[in-house]
């Protein structure tokens, strides 16, 4: 049969159109190289949960330096068949700032990404994204006694401009523990700005209770803290952001541990020193339940973020968390590892 050129020299010519890495094929070898902010300093490595904490069965741990890095090993009789990857080595503490230059100068492979930093495309950098599984809340303190003073603060705070400008639109805005995929309800906790009301309840409230401070859980939600501070200024109120857990209000984040609603609700829940009462076994239960916690304004979400990462150019394969922000690295290899 005689070769019909026409038609191969095309098939070489859309093939060599394809991007570049889009005929790559999985291979096996290699470190993946990982950096995060937290800093886990348990003597042993996490058993469970998501992140670091979980990488399934692929992987099991080979070294753990508490709160600086850790190494874990491919399994090699892994359920889903031996990882592509050997190993994955994680490098923990690393400011946001310090992953970025990491990860341009080629010394990490995966990092955490601001969120500025999500919506910045580069060519050497593909950007992984979860669903939003973080809750941002104002938790108060029992020095902020008055309840006319936490709702004045949750009526002040401008959740859409913050949104729009300091998270660059990433994840949603929101008056409530879950997010709206997980339960269906979100939607229905005010978040909208009522200043003039906000103004009437401060100015009702005793003179000393309008000021008090607020911390920062994490340094990346300062923008974030200064600007509710403004916010609460236009409500009458005096709050000083600042650092340390001695503060009278914080500004806290929250992992949502799990799709099944009354599991995360009490997960949160308890991460805030509460009790979720009554049932939560129908979505009309749980609703009445999260609508209890959320009473009183002791607690006051703002945002549910996802989790976002930057893999760098070496890293091949389909994104490596799942919608829950859990690391799935089964699955990935390395352009340039061992055949």
């Amino acid at each position: 049969m005689s070769l019909r050129w026409p038609a191969v020299l095309s098939a070489l010519s859309a093939l060599a159109a394809l991007p570049a890495g889009a005929a790559t094929r999985p291979r096996y070898g290699g470190t993946l190289r990982v950096e995060v902010r937290e800093a886990i300093e348990t003597a042993d490595p996490p058993q469970s949960g998501t992140g670091m904490a979980d990488l399934g069965n692929a992987f099991t741990a080979a070294r753990w330096e508490a709160g600086r890095s850790a190494v874990y090993a491919a399994e090699d009789r892994a359920a889903g068949g031996r990882p592509f990857l050997d190993a994955v080595e994680i490098v923990m503490g690393r400011t946001l700032r310090e992953q970025a230059i990491d990860l341009e100068s080629g010394k990490a492979d995966l990092i955490e990404l601001s969120w500025s930093d999500a919506r910045r495309a580069t060519p050497s950098r593909r950007t992984w994204s979860s669903a939003p599984v973080r809750v941002v809340l104002l938790a108060f303190g029992p020095r902020v006694e008055d309840a006319r003073v936490r709702e004045a603060l949750a009526l002040a705070v401008n959740r859409a401009a913050i949104h729009n400008v300091l998270l660059q639109g990433q994840g949603e805005i929101s008056g409530a523990l879950l997010p709206q995929w997980i339960s269906g309800y979100a939607f229905l906790f005010q978040t909208t700005v009522d200043v003039v009301r906000a103004r009437a309840l401060a100015a009702a409230a005793p003179p000393a209770a309008r000021s008090f401070t607020l911390a920062v859980d994490d340094a990346a939600l300062r923008p974030v803290a200064d600007r509710i501070a403004l916010n609460a200024r236009d409500a009458g109120l005096a709050v000083s952001v600042v650092q340390g857990a001695a503060a009278d209000a914080r500004l806290a984040e929250v992992r949502i541990p799990s799709r099944d609603g009354a599991r995360s609700l009490a997960a949160v829940a308890a991460a805030l020193g509460l009790v979720v009462a009554g049932r939560t076994d129908t979505p009309e239960a749980l609703y009445t339940a999260e609508k209890a916690l959320l009473e009183g304004f002791r607690v006051v979400p703002l945002f549910h973020l996802p989790e976002t990462y930057g893999a760098g150019p070496r890293v091949r394969g389909a994104p490596g968390i799942t919608p829950l922000g859990e690391w799935r690295f089964e699955n990935l290899w390395l352009e340039g590892g061992r055949p």
